[in-house]
């Protein structure tokens, strides 16, 4: 019993000191997995287009351009939801303390929806259409984010977090692109609007991007 109230308080610590805004982020994808097991099941397919997951001519031949948005929030099974989430509750952590909640939104959501758009596009030039879904792409554009301020601000990040950040951001990309059946548009577009959002809102003149410990 003891054991289990130990593991119960170092489990609510944790928690309590993940940054707020990515704390959301994972929250709100691991309660959408489970509402949309509780209705049906994740690795169905068609399930997942139903329920707004990412398919190329339903974006641009009906319209449906909210699937641009849902389908970051949508994962194919547990072992996808995980593995996402892992990486997300480490790296979003780290630009939302570099960052700032606001910014870190921007880039999480924003970041996220160029990686689909580039996707699509890709997709219709192509002609090669899948079913997708996942926050992949946006935690792409967090390591973008952060890769680009470890660049930009070097003497400001203590030495300590910037070579987590390196480090870190060196693996997901790394695990990204040799995975097979992944979005590789998605992650790349996800991973350069992180950048480019990134200059936009955080390399402004006097704006000066801190750590808070």
């Amino acid at each position: 019993m003891e054991n289990n109230k130990g593991t119960l308080q170092e489990i609510q610590e944790f928690l309590r000191s993940r940054e707020k805004c990515n704390l959301l982020m994972v929250v709100i994808n691991i309660v959408v997995f489970i509402v949309l097991e509780i209705m049906g099941s994740t690795t169905d397919t068609l399930f997942m287009v139903r329920h707004g997951a990412m398919y190329e001519p339903l974006v641009t031949q009906q319209g449906e351009y909210y699937r641009l948005f849902t389908c970051m929030f949508l994962h194919f099974g547990v072992q996808h939801l995980f593995y996402n989430m892992l990486l997300l509750i480490f790296v979003g952590d780290m630009l939302e303390k570099v960052a700032g909640k606001v910014r870190y939104l921007l880039i999480y959501l924003g970041g996220g929806l160029m990686g689909n758009v580039l996707s699509m596009v890709v997709a219709e030039r192509t002609g090669n259409f899948a079913v997708s879904a996942g926050a992949s792409g946006a935690i792409f554009a967090v390591v973008g984010a952060l890769l680009y301020l470890v660049v930009r601000n070097r003497d400001r990040v203590p030495e300590e977090l910037r070579r987590r950040m390196i480090v870190m951001a060196l693996l997901s990309l790394i695990q990204g692109f040799t995975q097979t059946g992944t979005d590789n548009m998605a992650h790349l577009g996800g991973f350069l609007g992180g950048i480019l959002i990134c200059i936009v809102v955080c390399h402004r003149k006097n704006k000066k991007i801190t750590y808070k410990r």
